[in-house]
């Protein structure tokens, strides 16, 4: 059940605060709608747990799960000529405000809840002519050992596809995260950001997977132009390892577990917390 009965309610509720709160440009970016385009190979990233091809063709995916409600507006485009990709079946995945995704068990903190069966926060969508497809979803929560991101992978024929993560802007996640209670209650404490997760650093350094998030009256949008090549199979991108061959780590009780390295993340000291968040702040020593 949703934990505000509209979203009109919702926003009500704290979106004055994070006008105040949140500087305009910590939740902007290049790749926003309506600027000017930079058509860039998007870089391929590991498909990370709890992916199903279920083939649910639907633009609302939230299923009436609690959070934030977001738009996540997605173009496919030939990476150096921009050419609109149209007809490209695209899925998206990720998890809820408390860090839970749909169809698997052993899930949570604790391990304990089980989703088998649900299909919350997956969709499909098929790229129209200008090689856009539109999700209605809710802002995604976090788990323990990655940064806030959704899955997408980008079918564009029957032997080429792009894997990838969309990571979101990480002054904007805190701020969700502490004022809105969807996102509140863990047991676990959060310490991977964008500044220390592996994973991102690893396979998108230049950062052309952050995608550009906006307020609208009800809602946030989230934007994101996906550059592929036709030319290129990328079956050997659809992954679970990294190029280095780190696996990626899943929500707790999903099975296997992470190496040695990752089991006791960095932790984030209220004294350096602020220069991880913020773009351009240097942490101090």
């Amino acid at each position: 059940m949703p934990l505000f009965t509209s979203r009109r309610s919702l926003f009500a509720a704290f979106g004055a605060g994070a006008a105040g709160l949140l500087p305009r440009a910590a939740i902007s970016a290049s790749s926003a709608e309506g600027e000017a385009e930079v058509c860039v190979l998007t870089p391929q990233s590991i498909e990370g747990p709890f992916y199903r091809d279920s083939r649910l063709v639907r633009a609302d995916i939230a299923e009436g799960r609690a959070g934030v409600p977001l738009r996540l507006r997605l173009r496919v485009v030939e990476a150096g000529s921009c050419q609109p990709v149209a007809g490209a079946r695209v899925d998206v995945w990720h998890c809820d405000a408390q860090g839970l995704y749909s169809g698997y068990p052993g899930q949570r903190d604790a391990r304990a809840v089980d989703t088998s069966g649900q299909t919350f926060l997956r969709g499909s969508q098929t790229t129209d002519a200008a090689g856009w497809v539109t999700f209605d979803t809710i802002y995604p929560g976090w788990y323990a050992g990655r940064a806030t991101h959704i899955h997408v992978k980008a079918f564009l024929d029957a032997r080429t596809m792009l894997t990838g993560q969309i990571y979101f802007p990480d002054a904007l996640n805190e701020f969700l995260y502490t004022q809105v209670p969807a996102y509140q209650g863990r047991r676990a404490e959060r310490f991977i950001v964008n500044a220390n997760d592996g994973i991102a650093n690893e396979e998108d350094p230049h950062r052309r997977a952050f995608c550009a998030v906006k307020e609208e009256a009800e809602r946030y949008l989230a934007t994101l132009t996906l550059g592929v090549d036709h030319a290129r199979d990328a079956r050997s991108g659809a992954r679970r390892e990294s190029r280095g061959g780190r696996p990626e780590r899943p929500p707790p009780g999903a099975g296997g577990g992470p190496p040695p390295e990752l089991r006791r993340p960095a932790r984030l000291t209220m004294k350096n917390r602020p220069a991880a968040l913020v773009p351009g702040l240097r942490r101090e020593p």
